[in-house]
């Protein structure tokens, strides 16, 4: 039976199989955070710590957590081109043989672009956060007594979503691959695209606006970039249609 033909039973199946390997790699991906779990938590928490900041365990239990989330980062980190991957296998038979081929590509790119995002916020947004509220603190005269916790908290909030907005040009691309949306679509909403990118760094920005700008920055120059490689997706998207259609016409 041809895959695109499957029961919503057999697709059930097929989804516990895709979920049964991403399950065998994440455990190979936390035995590898193991392996680089004290150093990447030494570094995260104490060498790249700024000077001008002393961390503090409050929780006899921190140590251990804090550990565990590193691990579990490094896994997850290591293992999402195969959960990328397993998502594209999943849904692939829904696709055209040319949205197959070029779906597939989307992945190293995607992990890419998602470690291109945590780069940059992590030696551009958070190292400037830090520097700014340490600033503002002395300003108040007021000490400031942080937990290594709280300060592993603070670096994720920063750092994870950052990745994720970095997938905004492949995500449009795709979208755009599929017919889903056009060009001439994301340039009319623009002004509606702003606004939910600025709502979203109002959120996880703090209440400065140089810091404000900061985030919103970025993420307006990655939707602008999306609309022009959404063009290169939509003329993809064309041909595609248009050999489909002459396929159907031969066959006739």
């Amino acid at each position: 039976m041809n895959k695109d033909e499957l029961t919503i039973v057999e697709h059930l199946d097929e989804l516990r199989k895709r979920l049964m390997i991403v399950a065998y790699f994440l455990m190979g991906g936390i035995i590898v955070g193991f392996y680089f779990g004290k150093p990447v938590t030494r570094f995260l928490t104490k060498d790249d710590v700024p000077a001008e900041i002393t961390l503090h365990y409050f929780k006899v239990t921190d140590p251990l957590s804090i550990y565990i989330s590193v691990i579990m980062l490094i896994a997850v980190l290591l293992i999402s081109p195969v959960i990328l991957y397993q998502l594209w296998a999943f849904i692939s038979p829904g696709l055209h043989p040319q949205e197959r081929r070029a779906t597939l590509s989307y992945i190293p790119v995607s992990f890419v672009l998602f470690v291109a995002g945590l780069t940059f916020s992590y030696f551009i947004i958070f190292p400037y956060m830090i520097h700014f509220t340490i600033g503002l603190a002395n300003e108040m005269g007021v000490k400031q007594i942080i937990g290594v916790r709280e300060y592993f908290n603070e670096l994720l909030k920063f750092t994870i979503p950052f990745g994720f907005v970095f997938q905004l040009p492949i995500l449009l691309l795709f979208l755009t691959r599929l017919g889903i949306v056009t060009p001439a679509f994301l340039k009319k909403n623009r002004k509606y695209a702003y606004f939910f990118l600025m709502v979203i760094a109002a959120i996880i920005a703090p209440p400065d606006v140089m810091t404000y700008v900061i985030f919103v920055l970025p993420m307006v120059v990655l939707y602008e970039i999306s609309i022009q490689i959404s063009h290169v997706g939509y003329r993809m998207y064309l041909k595609g249609e248009q050999k489909l259609l002459e396929e159907e016409l031969k066959e006739d």
